[in-house]
């Protein structure tokens, strides 16, 4: 007789999350990943920025518009839909879409950006591909992921790193957790309360997302199975994270 897996941890906020910062290839990846937890640690009086390595100038919708004016469109939908879960300070990389991988020149940028907000928690893409839904292995964000945790360590916090930094005048900074949105979490976020904040955030990007009817079937359906498999009570929501402790 095979034994039912243990209930994963569930986050409760703790006052040593003062600032986030959330690290992902494109626009709507934070909204479709974990907006949840972005409004919930707002909801807490967490400062939580953003950090888009691109801006979806190869966006998958099927419109005419040029480079520049997709880039404008979404870019204004990003911003849009951080407003709604409480963010504000937005940083765009301008990496071109479909074409990121992990250099050091982008572990620079991202150590920048780490340096400049300085957070106790960074939120990021995962690294590792996901066989069984392959969509979520996008290349940008398997590339995102790793150069975000390489810019958490060793680079942002390494004084010899990236010199040209100190000399911008922006001392190391070491973050101590991270986490990686994740099909495997060894955490989740309960976002029952916040589910709607999510739902209207992702609606925001009308050039990605403006034609799908079973939107928010579907956001509640991946958030009603990372709970059930969390071992959340009947009706809850999810979000699901591997933490990393940096220590």
């Amino acid at each position: 007789m095979s034994k039912s897996k243990a209930p994963l941890p569930v986050f409760k906020y703790h006052k040593s999350i003062k600032r986030a910062l959330v690290v992902v290839a494109h626009p709507d990846d934070i909204e479709f990943g974990v907006a949840g937890a972005v409004a919930t640690l707002t909801k807490n009086g967490v400062k939580v920025s953003y950090c888009l390595v691109t801006s979806g100038d190869a966006g998958g919708d099927d419109s005419v518009h040029t480079k520049e004016e997709r880039v404008a469109i979404r870019e204004a939908e990003q911003t849009e839909a951080a407003a709604v879960v409480g963010v504000t300070k937005l940083t765009f990389l301008h990496w071109p879409d479909g074409q990121v991988e992990p250099t050091l020149l982008l572990r620079r940028e991202i150590a920048r950006v780490i340096r400049i907000h300085r957070p106790d928690l960074v939120i990021t893409q995962n690294p590792e591909r996901n066989w069984e839904r392959i969509f979520a292995s996008h290349p940008d964000h398997l590339a995102t992921g790793e150069a975000t945790m390489r810019a958490v360590y060793p680079d942002a916090r390494n004084p010899h790193a990236f010199p040209e930094l100190l000399r911008e005048g922006l001392e190391p900074h070491a973050v101590w957790v991270v986490w990686v949105s994740s099909a495997q979490p060894t955490m989740v976020v309960d976002i029952t309360k916040v589910f709607k904040r999510k739902y209207k955030a992702l609606a925001r990007h009308k050039s990605q997302v403006g034609h799908r009817k079973d939107l928010k079937a579907m956001l509640k359906l991946w958030a009603r199975k990372t709970a059930k498999d969390a071992g959340l009570g009947k009706g809850r929501l999810a979000e699901g994270f591997k933490v990393i402790s940096t220590n």
